[in-house]
């Protein structure tokens, strides 16, 4: 299977539960982050990129004159067409629209999926001048966690393809022309068992990742304030919020 199925397997497998396999996913205060990068206006129109369910595009419905959804996986895309003007199914790296088509474009949880950095240019290139793309995305705090909670997500998204630090979606905008690129940080406390639960993997997996924070370092816990109450585990997930301005 290449790259791109095991991709769409992936989400095919997580379509009925993705909703509500994260405490991100539904979380107003990370969507009103998104909506203020973007600065949406009535008159604009919205490519919401990797749409999956619909949840970032519902952010902007009612707020903007179109608003178009692209995804790989129907059978996550169909969960979103009640909210778009318009659903197209293609990947992120080969966008059928043509230049400067859009005011805004946005993608959340995407980019770790994708050819890099090829998507991301795809997505500036549909952006009109002056117009705003906006990447959210999970990255490890630094140096000092990356490998540990590179590994943990490594096992819940068996299909992810890129990992980043704070600074690396930021570089993403910039290398695709973007100018000037500004970024907001957003910590998400997610129950670990839940957020393994997804509908993609198996026991073993879940195990694993709770094995993995039962041995983790001091380093580690100490910068995603890991706790344990009653045999749950919680971590504070950074998210960083990453907007550019097309030159």
């Amino acid at each position: 299977m290449n790259e791109t199925g095991s991709v769409r397997t992936h989400f095919a497998d997580r379509a009925s539960t993705y909703d509500r396999s994260s405490s991100w996913c539904t979380d107003d205060a990370l969507g009103e982050l998104m909506l203020s990068a973007a600065e949406p206006r009535p008159g604009d129109s919205v490519l919401d990129v990797a749409c999956g369910t619909g949840l970032v595009s519902r952010l902007f419905a009612g707020r903007v004159r179109r608003l178009v959804g692209v995804d790989i996986t129907p059978e996550m895309a169909e969960q979103a067409r009640g909210t778009l003007d318009e659903l197209v199914i293609a990947p992120a790296e080969k966008l059928p629209f043509g230049d400067g088509t859009f005011d805004i474009v946005v993608c959340r949880q995407g980019i770790q999926f994708m050819t890099l950095p090829d998507a991301v240019r795809e997505m500036v290139r549909v952006t009109r001048p002056g117009g705003r793309i906006v990447l959210t995305h999970l990255c490890a705090y630094g140096d000092d966690d990356r490998e540990e909670y590179f590994e943990i997500l490594r096992l819940r998204n068996p299909a992810r393809r890129h990992f980043f630090r704070p600074g690396d979606v930021e570089a993403l905008l910039a290398g695709a022309g973007c100018d000037p690129v500004r970024s907001e940080r957003y910590v998400s406390v997610e129950d670990v068992d839940v957020w393994s639960d997804n509908g993609a993997i198996g026991e073993d997996a879940r195990e694993a990742i709770r094995d993995r924070y039962g041995r983790a370092s001091p380093a580690f816990r100490a910068r995603h304030a890991v706790a344990e109450t009653n045999g749950r585990i919680t971590d504070h997930m950074l998210f960083v919020v990453a907007s550019g301005t097309r030159v």
